[in-house]
């Protein structure tokens, strides 16, 4: 082979690559696995299935993290929109709407919001962290950590983990 059909085969390769990387779609299990989830919650938590599907609007990755004694859980979600579908800020703004009171977090993904408490109307101790990030929406729902701070904290290192991955 000369050297250019190996520059050529470089740059496919390369190409390739960077497609790929781009098209990343990251299994929420595997990110935050159940070990992991035991550590947020402090609990021991159920065996679970994840479930990770491709539908007509995009492609899903969720799992759901249930403590043994009941009352603590973790839960996310991680929606890529397909072309033509609502996007990510869209989404944003029907759990706005829906919720009522988010309010804004700063330094996570394009924007993110999370909700928590009565004046969302969830639970005490429930909070949900909501962040978009090009054509991703990742939630991390968290219940039953008696410290708010450190629920958005622990629920924020969760997210950052997600998009990492992306």
């Amino acid at each position: 082979m000369t050297m250019k059909n190996w520059r050529v085969i470089a740059l496919l390769l390369a190409t390739a690559e960077i497609i790929s990387a781009a098209g990343a779609r990251p299994d929420v299990s595997t990110v935050i696995d159940k070990a992991t989830a035991e550590s947020i919650l402090g609990e021991t938590v159920k065996a679970t299935t994840p479930r990770n599907l491709d539908g007509a609007d995009g492609y899903y990755s969720k799992i759901n993290y249930y403590a043994l004694k009941p009352g603590k859980a973790l839960i996310i979600r991680l929606h890529q929109a397909a072309p033509g579908s609502p996007d990510p800020q869209q989404e944003l703004e029907m759990v706005r709407a829906s919720t009522g009171a988010t309010k804004p977090l700063s330094g996570l993904g394009d924007r993110a919001e999370y909700a928590h408490g009565a004046d969302s109307n969830l639970p005490a101790h429930a909070l949900m962290l909501y962040v978009a990030k090009g054509n991703t929406l990742v939630t991390v729902g968290l219940n039953g950590l008696d410290d708010d701070s450190l629920a958005l904290d622990k629920a924020r290192n969760v997210a950052q983990k997600i998009l990492e991955k992306l």
